[in-house]
């Protein structure tokens, strides 16, 4: 339940897109109500992601399966915790850039992504994904703020 992301990795088309989208819709409450609960619930999902999706993976005989979508949960969870404002428009930022870095896997993350094996290498490439987002959201905020 956890690693297919509660059904939404079950999506037929674009798993991972709804999977992000939906780990999205359910943090951004808890981290509005409290910044320690959200920094919390993205601890412990770094810290039981990787089983949570090796284990996915074993009982499906995939690695990486498509369906797997507590990376994708992990992922989004980092950027909106490190977003310079929680808005609509941060938000919709995060989605996008976030989901642009997972699909497109440049260097260093498609070589994560192809190198380390198991519920590590699962998680790996998003909380990369999730640092190059970061970076982007930031390096525009400061751009257009000045």
């Amino acid at each position: 339940m956890l690693g297919f992301g509660f059904g939404s990795g079950l999506v037929p088309k674009a798993p991972g897109t709804f999977g992000t989208l939906l780990g999205l819709l359910l943090f951004i409450p808890i981290l509005l109500w409290s910044e320690a609960a959200a920094i919390a619930l993205f601890i412990f999902s770094i810290v039981f992601g990787s089983y949570i999706c090796g284990k996915s993976a074993e009982i499906v005989g995939v690695h990486d399966h498509g369906g797997i979508v507590w990376d994708e949960f992990a992922g989004i969870w980092l950027v909106l915790l490190f977003l310079p404002e929680q808005s609509y428009l941060y938000w919709v930022l995060a989605f996008i850039i976030f989901r642009g870095f997972d699909i497109a896997k440049p260097w260093p993350i498609n070589l994560a992504d192809q190198e380390i094996g198991g519920g590590v290498g699962i998680m790996v490439d998003d909380i990369l994904a999730a640092v190059y987002s970061i970076t982007i959201i930031w390096a525009t905020h400061n751009i257009f703020s000045l």
